[in-house]
């Protein structure tokens, strides 16, 4: 198992409450007020990261979309420059997956358990593909749970109420599309009639749905990069035209540019997020700008286009001290889990960009 060290971070940032803690683990409160850091470091978000799913594994106990469920999403891509993830967390995604799956169909399609399932299928898919490098049969459990409780229109149950990550059914139906896309043979090798009608109408529910907003287009352009036969090229390049224009002066993106405030979770967070300080101008932050970036490179554009170095370098110059890199939730001023994701996207961005090449340092940038 990984070693995970305690994250030294300057007595003021633990005045709130951490952000996550469990036994000897305390990571400190996520805020705007922290300081940029001087220099880019791959080891402060590493352990950032590695910290915060130890920490809610070892307190909660549950897969979660904005930890667990990312961490599992995005980490095991980053094991060459990172290593193998931590096993506890692969271990938390399986014991869950052996409770859910003892319940009845009808009671998975309650409550959050749609996205757990989900989740967990992704997670264990990549997993398979980055670092067994085949396909488990904890793996071939979980999709075949999911389809199990897909329901006739293609999608899953979604309580649309935790944008953007657990924001709707349709940005569901893209996470449960990658983990078709990213469990190594699962779908070439499929034989059961209903997993296959399964997989089709969820392709068919992504291509005919309209997304709910701009977010909703992104992830989507993001699944069809994995699943090739998704989307026309056509429609790939104008999701790409989408996402350029959203870029801000900086250099960076912003979340709160993708959707009205009405259209996140249903509109049920539309008061707070339009009782912001910066609702009118609000800046560039991690979790959209690394995911702009990654989706960008997953979707062909090349490394060097003068819009996308702009992205990479208010992503190298905009990492926090503790090794996050800041996004102000949309639900809640008190956690701010989303830092989480922006921290994740941001490093899998770097490396598909080829800036970071080892463990050590990045990749020098030419000016």
């Amino acid at each position: 198992m990984k070693k995970i060290l305690i994250l030294f971070i300057a007595p003021a940032l633990f005045a709130a409450t951490p952000q996550y803690q469990s036994e000897k683990i305390t990571v400190p409160a996520a805020s705007a007020d922290e300081a940029v850091a001087k220099k880019f470091s791959l080891e402060k978000a590493d352990r950032y990261l590695e910290q915060g799913a130890v920490a809610w594994t070892r307190k909660r106990g549950c897969v979660t979309c904005h930890t667990t469920g990312t961490y599992m999403q995005i980490r095991p891509e980053l094991t060459p420059i990172l290593g193998k993830p931590t096993a506890e967390i692969h271990e938390l995604l399986t014991g869950e997956l052996a409770d859910l799956a003892k319940q009845k169909p009808a009671d998975l399609d309650k409550s959050t358990k749609p996205a757990q399932v989900i989740y967990i299928a992704a997670g264990l898919a990549e997993w398979d593909r980055h670092v067994s490098k085949k396909l488990s049969a904890e793996t071939k459990s979980a999709l075949e749970l999911m389809f199990t409780i897909q329901r006739k229109t293609g999608t899953w149950g979604s309580l649309d109420c935790w944008p953007p990550l657990e924001s709707s059914a349709f940005q569901e139906a893209t996470v449960a599309a990658m983990a078709v896309a990213a469990a190594p043979g699962w779908r070439s090798g499929l034989k059961d009639d209903k997993m296959k009608a399964g997989v089709a109408s969820l392709q068919k529910y992504l291509r005919e749905t309209a997304p709910p907003n701009d977010y909703g287009s992104v992830v989507l352009l993001w699944t069809a990069a994995r699943m090739n036969d998704l989307l026309p090229e056509k429609r790939r390049a104008k999701l790409i035209e989408m996402l350029w224009k959203h870029q801000r002066e900086d250099g960076g993106w912003s979340i709160r540019t993708f959707s009205t405030p009405e259209k996140w979770g249903g509109g049920n967070r539309a008061k707070k997020l339009r009782a912001e300080p910066e609702f009118k101008n609000p800046p560039s932050d991690g979790h959209m700008t690394g995911l702009a970036v990654l989706v960008l490179r997953e979707a062909g554009v090349p490394a060097n286009d003068p819009r996308l170095q702009k992205g990479i370098q208010w992503l190298l110059t905009n990492q926090r001290e503790s090794g996050r890199w800041w996004t102000r939730s949309l639900n809640t001023d008190r956690y701010h889990y989303i830092t989480y994701s922006g921290t994740a996207y941001p490093l899998l961005a770097l490396m598909k960009s080829g800036v970071l090449t080892s463990k050590l340092a990045p990749k020098p940038q030419s000016d």
